[in-house]
């Protein structure tokens, strides 16, 4: 299989310049919105596919990236200075030579495919120089042209393909155009050439037996006008075939059924067949049920035989694909998750209901240890900072207490700056100090009280807030105490004093101590 190495991509829609090295079997591009991931996908989906048209029909002014564009119109209006489009796609080197060579960004010798959108500078350089005489800040588009060729210099071609893929994006799952295309594209792999147009010729010529026998009556009572069937490219059989399951067309099916049956699809034909090196998923998770979801990561996760490359915001997929297949893009380019140890990744596709996106999708961070200390700590900073966390784009997460030097691995590894807030469950040395050897850094630290008589938040929350306390909870109490009910209760009792003594609340002092921290 013509494995995907890396991708070079520049002044592509989003993207200014980057790079990205891929692994061999799973991808997973995760990031913040506007950060290119879908930009990547659609970057490899075009060069793979060698199709002018469907560049065309996305337009130039699209794929351009913006800023280059302005940046240009900013500068001086030669031809020269016109920015261009250059994605370059480096494979497994093969025994086709005509794949091989250095026509590449980075000028190595290798393997790979290009695609280019740059202006016609030799059939219309003077024409566009009048135009920029005429208007400086109108950016001559209609001058470009898309060019697709191989690293050795040869026209790359979309029925010539190294690297057979299929693109999935289920945020336009439910279009007919879509539709109509992934069936497309799955009878172009399923049918070889020769019986393709075989079929092709076939379903014309059905096409004209009924319009010449079936409407035959009905057109001889209408004279000059008649009814017939359509039989241009428009109308043939690749357009009118659909694909069925229980003899219900997936396109009647409702979203998330349609994005797992044609994941599953996809990979059940191809694998059989060993046809299919790629698969381009946008965030699958839309649509799906959590019952759906994990079916289809159990599906994705048992994929042999064909790359994947997945975006996604759901951290299920992320974390039971292996953290450590995922790229996080960002503002700064992009990080892999590849150095997380073998436990902390192991241990990730295993917890229920992790948080591990939340927390790599953050610069700044409170973790906390359970519901109650989540319900008050947004309070609790609204009242020391005046403005609540997201201000000072902190983020607040709530994590089981066992899962702290996971989440500390992973922010170390992305640079997060981290505020830990723990119980010290009586034994402030160990739990908080010792036990965490190795897993904090510059900008990571462990807050905890240190008396070990206030074990846990509740007990210190209610010896700051004693009075508060008794006020709110002592009445009707039978066998347990105030203290007693706040610990088998604790997320109710946090949102009782959120909501009827917040304003009288005094913040536990090492939590003011890591709010200042994290502040600082």
């Amino acid at each position: 299989m013509p494995a995907i190495k890396k991708i070079v991509i520049k002044n592509f829609k989003r993207i200014a310049d980057l790079t990205l090295e891929f692994d061999p079997g799973k991808n997973i591009l995760i990031g913040d919105n506007e950060t290119g991931k879908s930009s990547v996908l659609l970057a490899l989906d075009l060069v793979l596919s060698a199709s002018r048209s469907r560049v065309e029909n996305i337009g130039y002014e699209a794929l351009l990236n913006q800023e280059a564009v302005q940046n240009f119109l900013a500068g001086p209006a030669r031809l020269d200075l016109l920015p261009e489009v250059i994605v370059d796609v480096f494979l497994e080197e093969g025994d086709d030579q005509g794949f091989y060579g250095t026509q590449n960004v980075l000028g190595t010798h290798t393997d790979g495919l290009r695609m280019v959108i740059v202006p016609l500078i030799e059939e219309f350089g003077q024409t566009i120089v009048d135009l920029f005489k005429a208007n400086k800040d109108s950016f001559p588009f209609e001058y470009y042209s898309v060019k697709f060729s191989t690293f050795a210099g040869a026209p790359h071609v979309s029925y010539r393909r190294p690297v057979k893929h299929l693109m999935i994006d289920s945020s336009r799952i439910d279009s007919d155009y879509t539709a109509r295309e992934y069936t497309r594209a799955l009878f172009g792999f399923h049918v070889n050439v020769p019986d393709r147009y075989r079929l092709e010729n076939r379903y014309r010529q059905g096409k004209e037996v009924f319009s010449r026998d079936s409407l035959k009556e009905l057109n001889n009572a209408l004279g000059d006008y008649q009814f017939s069937l359509r039989t241009s490219s428009r109308a043939n059989l690749e357009t009118d075939l659909v694909i069925t399951k229980d003899g219900i067309p997936i396109e009647n099916r409702g979203k998330g059924e349609q994005c797992f049956i044609k994941t599953n699809f996809a990979l059940k034909k191809y694998e059989e067949k060993g046809s299919l090196n790629a698969l381009l998923l946008e965030e699958p998770e839309n649509h799906l049920s959590h019952t759906s979801m994990k079916r289809l990561v159990e599906r994705l996760a048992d994929t042999t035989g064909t790359q994947l490359f997945i975006t996604t915001h759901s951290s299920h997929i992320c974390a039971r694909l292996d953290l450590r297949h995922a790229l996080l893009l960002g503002a700064g380019g992009a990080g892999r998750l590849k150095y997380l140890s073998e436990p902390t990744a192991n241990f990730f596709m295993k917890a229920p209901d992790n948080n591990v996106l939340e927390l790599a999708l953050s610069k700044i961070v409170i973790l906390v240890e359970g519901d109650a200390e989540f319900i008050l700590m947004e309070h609790f900073y609204k009242q020391l900072a005046g403005h609540p966390p997201q201000v000072d784009n902190v983020h607040i997460i709530s994590i089981g207490g066992t899962s702290f030097k996971r989440y500390l691995e992973l922010g170390k590894l992305l640079s997060i700056r981290i505020a830990a807030i723990r119980d010290n469950d009586s034994d402030y040395q160990q739990n908080c100090v010792t036990n965490y050897e190795g897993y904090l850094y510059e900008s990571a630290q462990i807050f905890a009280d240190t008396n070990p008589d206030r074990s846990t938040f509740e007990i210190g929350l209610y010896r700051d807030n004693q009075h508060l306390c008794d006020d709110l909870f002592a009445a009707g109490r039978k066998k347990l105490t105030v203290q007693e009910y706040m610990l088998k209760n604790k997320a109710d009792a946090a949102f009782e004093l959120l909501t009827k003594k917040s304003a009288e609340l005094i913040v536990p002092k090492y939590i003011q101590d890591a709010i200042g921290w994290i502040r600082a």
